[in-house]
């Protein structure tokens, strides 16, 4: 069975796995030959080019299994019978980690004081804070939860808000009455039709002033003009890991926006997003080669 990784760390963890030809494939440079009888395809990080193209070359395809939580790139193209699989969990601690990163930074202004330290400059003054705050948490899944978490210590009430309305959880039908009262609104929700563009001028305006904006989902989900427009008045702020367009390209009105933090989508890109990817490989082909049933599978109502 011939399965692409895309890393000689991933072909590692599968050596001693019987019958498995690993190729390493991450993405740079022309795919290798022999497509047609990759079986399990386990893409790269960064996608790669021509991914279309790519899987309707892959003839024998049976299984994707992403190292991301997201699998946009790939579910418009997925062949008809492949199961796709994402990686939900494995990137939690490290993206968790930067949502509570970035709220610090902007509540107590640390890019403004970096710019001081820089100049030799004192610059003292009062600040905001997250205590006592409310956050929103909208796409509650196992990456809000790990936020969550993490959040206990920082005295801050939390809401939640899914497709789905369980107990504590609000479904996104009261989300509209819930963003006037939020201090720091956090983007988690997946890249679907439903939620390219939620976050518009609409969505913006109904945040109290003030607000903090933090979106570790994907860039699409926010209208980047929108925001931008927000930012320049001053109303609201933001925090991002994600944009429209991304990469952000030279001369783009988000970079010199006043009250952005923005980071290159580095939030689960983390020496424990690797670990736990390896261990995701190795148990999900394990599984697959005993017949059993994978987990993360994603169906339709993904």
């Amino acid at each position: 069975m011939k399965i692409w990784v895309p890393s000689e760390a991933a072909a590692d963890v599968l050596t001693d796995l019987p019958d498995v030809e690993c190729v390493v494939y991450d993405g740079r440079g022309p795919a290798p030959d022999g497509a047609d009888e990759v079986e399990v395809w386990i893409p790269p990080l960064i996608p790669v080019p021509d991914i279309p193209g790519l899987m309707a070359a892959m003839k024998r395809l049976k299984l994707v299994q992403t190292v991301t939580a997201g699998v946009e790139p790939y579910r418009p193209h997925l062949p008809h019978g492949v199961t796709l699989c994402n990686a939900r969990g494995v990137h939690d601690a490290g993206t968790a980690e930067w949502a509570v990163g970035a709220m610090i930074a902007v509540l107590r202004e640390f890019p403004g004081f970096v710019d001081a330290q820089r100049r030799g400059e004192w610059t003292y003054h009062h600040t905001g804070v997250l205590a006592d705050a409310k956050v929103l948490i909208v796409g509650y899944g196992s990456i809000g939860a790990a936020l969550e978490r993490r959040l206990e210590g920082f005295e801050v009430e939390v809401v939640r808000v899914a497709r789905t309305a369980r107990e504590g959880v609000h479904p996104m039908e009261e989300l509209e009455g819930l963003l006037p009262e939020a201090d720091v609104v956090v983007l988690l929700v997946p890249a679907t039709s439903e939620t390219t563009g939620m976050v518009d001028a609409a969505f913006l305006a109904r945040m109290k002033d003030g607000a903090l904006l933090v979106n570790a989902a994907r860039g699409a989900v926010v209208v980047t003009d929108a925001l931008v427009a927000e930012l320049d008045s001053g109303r609201l702020r933001a925090a991002l890991d994600v944009s429209d367009p991304e990469p952000l390209p030279e001369g783009h009105p988000l970079w010199n926006a006043p009250g952005v933090l923005i980071t290159p989508h580095v939030a689960g890109s983390t020496p424990a997003s690797t670990r736990r990817s390896l261990r995701l490989i190795r148990s999900q082909l394990l599984r697959y080669l005993a017949g059993e049933p994978l987990n993360n599978v994603i169906t339709e109502s993904y």
